[in-house]
């Protein structure tokens, strides 16, 4: 895999040149929203194949996968744009194999709302080694509150993605609530309700486990906290399901501030099954410009988190979004939070060029509005993507896990499946 990075003059028919590929990869590869729409500092990602497939009439995926000894996952991995079709077309050329398949297999997982777009779902799930419903809460007495229309876990199960869902202390738009998450620990009671409610929903839903996600815990409830989880665990662990905790990026035991106190990495690493770092959110709403995801930052937590947890339980959290400020920097004064793609376009339409920040390992811009007004956007690109992901390989983890796949980011998907194998469940 290469990434190129747009100069000015090029087009994506003198990229595909210049790289002896063929302009259709280069197109699918990347997923542009519009091909002769490229802005300066872009990156965009470049694949080479080795083995291809001719489809014949009468050919199916199946059929396809199995006679190339591969799973028709890694066949749509290979190919995105199977994703929004099931139909194949005589005279179609597949992807079967590029030059730079990878060896290291790695776990993936990812968050969505059940109000996910079909499509987006359907072009996300062969990447991902499972699916976490985001999310269930539950009230005062303990009672689990499902979210409405949600039959994630059937798409997910449907395509070899392992379903989980996850439990939270959100309270609508309040935020997480630590009260809440103070009377479960403390209330045997509550704590017996939830607990039976959260396995038979596991049971019934076809979850292969729980991601448990309470934010600004009490530091008081730090033990009780560790204590809950291993509870949960022991509860799970005879229906052969698992448990995964979401842990604040801290850099150090002792860090002061209610987002970490609560967060014992060490009790919460022995009592969970796994545990997802949220290594991002340093640039975030509310805060100063800066990237998202800094990858300094990530390494410091990461690096502290193997002091505490096996690299076989951690897996990595990775940002799907960005972020649009307006200058000068207003403390109090809300951020927009964009997607990838929307950030391309911003880029295009007031003509700025993408600039990449070595030390944050991050792309971002500056832009002048319609009605004068300065921003700067923060985001992720095939660069940083691929920067992050190596951390991956280099400290050992588990693997890596995306906040959240509400928005498209096709060139991830790309990346990823350059870079590593995905996990997959296994099939009876």
């Amino acid at each position: 895999m290469d990434i190129h990075v747009v100069q000015p003059g090029d087009t994506l028919y003198k990229i595909a040149c210049d790289y002896g590929i063929p302009l259709a990869r280069l197109e699918e590869d990347n997923q542009l929203p519009d091909p002769n729409r490229l802005v300066v500092g872009q990156s965009l990602v470049i694949r080479y194949p080795k083995r291809t497939w001719v489809v014949c009439a009468g050919d199916t995926l199946s059929g396809i996968a199995e006679r190339a000894d591969m799973t028709v996952r890694q066949l749509l991995r290979n190919n995105p744009s199977l994703n929004s079709t099931t139909v194949l077309v005589p005279g179609q050329t597949l992807v079967l194999e590029y030059r730079d398949d990878p060896e290291e297999s790695i776990d993936i997982g990812g968050f969505a709302y059940p109000g996910i777009e079909p499509a987006l779902l359907q072009s996300t799930l062969p990447y991902l080694t499972d699916l976490s419903v985001f999310t269930y809460g539950f009230t005062e007495d303990g009672q689990l509150i499902p979210p409405e229309s949600n039959t994630l876990s059937q798409q997910a199960a449907a395509m070899g993605t392992e379903p989980w869902f996850t439990l939270s202390t959100l309270r609508g738009t309040s935020g997480f609530s630590n009260q809440l998450a103070h009377r479960l620990f403390t209330d045997q009671q509550v704590q017996n309700r939830l607990l039976q409610e959260v396995i038979q929903e596991a049971a019934v839903g076809g979850y292969q486990g729980v991601d448990v996600d309470f934010e600004f815990i009490y530091p008081k409830d730090a033990d009780a906290f560790a204590a809950f989880i291993m509870r949960l665990k022991e509860m799970l662990s005879p229906l052969d399901k698992d448990v995964s905790v979401a842990l604040a990026p801290k850099t150090f035991a002792s860090q002061h501030g209610i987002i970490y106190e609560g967060h014992n990495y060490r009790k919460l690493g022995q009592a969970a099954d796994r545990a997802l770092l949220m290594t991002y959110e340093w640039g975030y709403t509310y805060g100063p410009p800066m990237a998202v995801a800094p990858i300094r930052s990530v390494r410091q937590v990461i690096e502290y988190a193997l002091q505490e947890i096996p690299a076989e339980k951690i897996r990595m959290g990775i940002p799907n979004y960005g972020y649009d400020w307006t200058l000068p920097y207003q403390r109090g004064r809300a951020a927009k939070s964009i997607s990838n793609q929307e950030a391309l376009e911003l880029a295009f339409r007031h003509y700025a060029a993408i600039r990449y920040d070595q030390e944050a390992q991050s792309p971002w811009f500056r832009y002048v509005d319609d009605l004068g007004q300065e921003h700067v956007v923060w985001f992720e690109d095939a660069r940083s993507i691929r920067a992050k992901l190596a951390l991956v390989q280099e400290y050992g983890l588990a693997g890596a896990s995306y906040w959240n796949l509400m928005r498209p980011f096709p060139q991830n998907w790309a990346v990823l499946n350059a870079m590593y194998e995905i996990e997959e469940e296994e099939q009876d």
